[in-house]
C-alpha cells in the first residue's frame, strides 16, 4: 500500500506514491527549461501521460505542473502578439525590447517560484493546495523567515 496510516487515523502520503518520482523529474524539466526550452514540453508530456495514474495528492503537482506550462504557452502567446502590435504601431524601438525584458525576467519569476514551492511541498509530501491556482499553488510566499 502506498499510504501509512498517521497516528491521528488519517492517510499521510509517502515517497513511494506512484507518480512522485515523474512529478520530481517534471519540476527539473521546467527548471531545465530556462536553458534548454525543449525540456519543458517534455515534462509537460510526462505530466500528461502519469497524471492518471498517481496518487491524489501528486496528482495535484502534475496538474500544477500541466497549468504551469499551458499559462506559460499561453501568456508567451499573448505577449508576442502585442510585442508584434507595438512594433507595427510606430513606438520607438527601444520601448518593445524593454517591455519584453521586463515581461519576460517576470515570467522566469513566475515559473521558478512555481516551481520553488511545487518541489518544497513535494520533497515534504504534501499536495498543492489549490494546483490551479494562477500564482503558487495557494502558498503564501513571503521573504521572511520563519
Amino acid at each position: 500500500m502506498s499510504h501509512t496510516l498517521a497516528h491521528e487515523g488519517s492517510i499521510t502520503p509517502d515517497k513511494a506514491a506512484p507518480g512522485r518520482g515523474a512529478a520530481i523529474v517534471v519540476y527539473m524539466l521546467f527548471l531545465g527549461s530556462v536553458l534548454a526550452v525543449v525540456t519543458a514540453p517534455i515534462g509537460v508530456l510526462i505530466a500528461h501521460v502519469k497524471r492518471h495514474r498517481a496518487e491524489p495528492w501528486v496528482q495535484s503537482h502534475l496538474q500544477f505542473q500541466i497549468r504551469t506550462f499551458w499559462l506559460g504557452v499561453l501568456g508567451g502567446a499573448v505577449f508576442i502578439a502585442t510585442w508584434q502590435l507595438l512594433g507595427r504601431v510606430g513606438i520607438p524601438p527601444m520601448a518593445p525590447w524593454a517591455l519584453g525584458y521586463i515581461y519576460f525576467t517576470a515570467c522566469l519569476i513566475w515559473m521558478v517560484g512555481r516551481c520553488a514551492v511545487g518541489i518544497a511541498r513535494l520533497t515534504s509530501n504534501r499536495p498543492l493546495d489549490n494546483p490551479r491556482s494562477l500564482a503558487f499553488g495557494g502558498a503564501r510566499v513571503t521573504l521572511a523567515d520563519g
